[in-house]
């Protein structure tokens, strides 16, 4: 029997998972353990003034502060001399930030996966998305 993407010797993935809104990097927990015992990079993030992240609500003015630690990331990757790339993961609300992310970073992603997440309509910008969306009071 072949091993499987992650076993044995099979190809790995870095995996960056987005929490959706009210959660943290926490949330992940489950999915992250078994990412890494199948052999995979997980980087789980908090975005900003959500889980553990030392922000203040009342600092995150924007959507873009809000991501700001996603894409903070995105762009300290180094790029590998093999091309290796990231599957981006967004639940809920997290897939407005992974969106952005994809449209900011094309280059550095392999897939981008919307699990049970809000995703933006295709072909609009997705500054155009998130000046729709209610502000936060």
């Amino acid at each position: 029997m072949a091993p499987r993407d992650g076993e044995g010797g099979g190809r790995r993935h870095h995996f960056v998972l987005v929490h959706g809104l009210c959660h943290g990097a926490w949330c992940w927990y489950r999915v992250a353990t078994a990412l890494r015992r199948a052999g995979h990079r997980v980087t789980a993030l908090d975005m900003a003034a959500a889980g553990a992240s030392p922000a203040r609500v009342d600092e995150v003015r924007t959507f873009e502060d809000y991501s700001r630690p996603l894409l903070a990331a995105l762009a300290a990757l180094l790029p590998s001399g093999d091309g290796e790339r990231v599957v981006l993961v967004g639940h809920s609300h997290g897939g407005f930030s992974v969106a952005l992310a994809a449209e900011r970073f094309p280059e550095r992603l392999a897939a981008v996966v919307f699990l049970t997440a809000s995703m933006p309509p295709v072909g609009r910008a997705m500054a155009n998305t998130t000046d729709e969306l209610e502000p936060i009071e």
